[in-house]
């Protein structure tokens, strides 16, 4: 292809990726039916517990059969990494054997010890559903229907409920693998308790998760005009003896945002607002179901939908009413921020849209991916930004600062989060039993004056190392290997690979898995 045509491609995509879109909204409609109305049956004929051991079973056969064909390569799921949300896809599935890990189901809630075990492809979307006509939920519920159980332990996972109870890992109780041996062992902090606090971050690179059992709203909006007063509200909301029991905040400019403060409560009192004013300048109370409340970023995909959709975010509509439904849209007076940004869906705040197609928001992640091709990638990574940096609370204005100068990519979303001192790859820089950090999430296109996607990036890395900080794995890392290990501390890690049978045979490091170079 020469430049001229790929040069045509890109403006083609990126100015009418809309008529794509609109093709894949009545498929992701169908898909999403078909999965509520499987994972049901599924659920309510209790099949699930009885085919876990056989597919269990599967994926030990499959190693055997690595075995016995000389392990001569490395191991990973057959997941197709554009069935993930990472922005990325995984280059290294071509060369490693893929091992068929179909995972998919709840298997168990037990009401009388208040856990629920599931398999590691459930998605948070799926888990809340099941939970929540039983009274349930999850103590931290991290906001995507689409983020799976496996992805959160083997990953992350983050909650505006994460000043309370830590991250995801941290409601995780016992977690089921199958390693590079073949044989089945399952970990607790009672049973194999190194390999139980080396799971987490690990990123497939121990063996194979095959279930996990885990721990089984008035909202306030407190507008900020200034980056000192919203940090210091943020901060003292979070390290409070008793918190509200959902703390979040959303910067619209280095200096205008709002914190948003939620509770539980039985009944809606009457101080809620029917309707917020454009310009919001006084603190703001709404009402919202606890199950929109915990999936209020799906429908727009945070703000990245911003970026497909010509005029303000899709937060207003919708069967889920998501928290943010007023948050973008009443600010724009007062935060400069403009909403105007981007058209692949250049009418998608017409009535019509909104009335008709508006209500099967958000195209799912994976299909966007599967039909983006290399020349849409490639604009992306030159002019789109997904980080997620974890910094010390006591270091989140001069951090916010620092993205402001790198990056200028508004909204910025701000999440506390209790990191306990406990044995694994990420480590407190206090003595005490927790100490209070901050998720930094930038998504969007960056408009800080002479932004390079890799020396801005690798500046923002070398900051959060230097404050004990940490970087997402799902997100673009451009650290080196030395870099990487000195972000996050593997002593833990390595013991554990050194320990399991086959292991670092089978599996590379956590960077081989994540560094840029190994993804596409």
């Amino acid at each position: 292809m020469d430049v001229q045509t790929e040069n045509l491609t890109e403006y083609i995509l990126v100015h009418y990726r809309w008529i794509l879109v609109l093709f894949l909204l009545p498929m992701s409609a169908i898909w999403k039916v078909y999965s509520i109305i499987r994972n049901y049956l599924v659920f309510k004929l209790n099949s699930a517990p009885k085919l876990h051991d056989k597919k269990v079973k599967n994926v030990q056969k499959q190693i055997k059969k690595w075995h016995a064909a000389g392990r001569g390569t490395r191991l990973c799921t057959a997941r197709p990494t554009w069935q993930t949300m990472s922005f990325r896809q995984g280059v290294y599935k071509k060369s490693f054997t893929n091992i068929e890990v179909n995972l998919v189901d709840v298997l168990e809630v037990d009401k009388e010890n208040m856990t629920v075990r599931c398999e590691p492809l459930v998605t948070m979307g799926q888990l809340s559903r099941t939970l929540a006509p039983l009274g349930l939920a999850l103590a931290v519920v991290p906001e995507l229907d689409q983020l799976t159980v496996g992805g959160l332990v083997m990953g992350t996972g983050v909650e505006s409920s994460s000043h309370i109870h830590g991250l995801f890992q941290h409601i995780c109780l016992e977690y089921e693998l199958v390693l590079a041996d073949g044989s089945v062992v399952k970990c607790s902090k009672d049973e194999n308790v190194d390999l139980f606090y080396a799971v987490p971050w690990s990123y497939g690179t121990l063996g194979f998760l095959t279930s996990v059992v885990i721990r089984y709203v008035r909202l306030e909006y407190h507008p900020h005009a200034n980056l000192s007063s919203l940090v210091n509200h943020f901060s003292n909301e979070s390290l409070k003896r008793t918190p509200h029991q959902f703390i979040e905040g959303l910067l619209f400019s280095v200096d205008s945002g709002v914190v948003m403060l939620g509770d539980m409560v039985e009944e809606m009192g009457d101080d809620g607002a029917k309707a917020f004013e454009r310009k919001l300048t006084n603190p703001v109370v709404e009402y919202i179901p606890l199950r929109d409340y915990y999936h209020r970023h799906t429908r727009s995909l945070f703000w990245e939908l911003q970026e497909f959709l010509k005029g303000r975010s899709t937060h207003e509509e919708g069967i889920d009413g998501l928290v943010t439904k007023n948050v973008v849209s009443v600010v724009p007076e007062l935060t400069g921020f403009d909403p105007d940004h981007g058209d692949i869906i250049p009418f998608g705040n017409n009535p019509l849209f909104r009335h008709t197609l508006g209500w099967l928001m958000p195209p799912e992640v994976s299909l966007l991916k599967l039909t983006q091709t290399e020349a849409v990638g490639r604009l992306y990574e030159r002019c789109h930004v997904i980080q997620d940096m974890l910094v010390p609370i006591e270091n989140m204005k001069e951090s916010i600062e620092v993205f402001h100068q790198e990056f200028q990519v508004y909204p910025m979303w701000l999440c506390p989060f209790k990191l306990f001192n406990q044995p694994g790859q990420l480590k407190a820089t206090t003595t005490g039993e927790w100490q209070m950090f901050v998720d930094i999430g930038v998504y969007g296109v960056p408009k800080a004056e002479g932004y390079e996607t890799v020396p801005s990036t690798r500046r923002v890395e070398a900051f959060v190392t230097k404050k004990k900080g940490f970087q997402m794995l799902y997100a673009d890392t451009y650290t080196t290997l030395e870099e990487f290990r000195a972000m996050f501390d593997h002593a833990l890690y390595d013991k554990v690979r050194q320990t399991l049978p086959y292991c670092t045979e089978a599996f590379p490091e956590i960077y081989g898995k994540v560094n840029r170079s190994v993804r596409k």
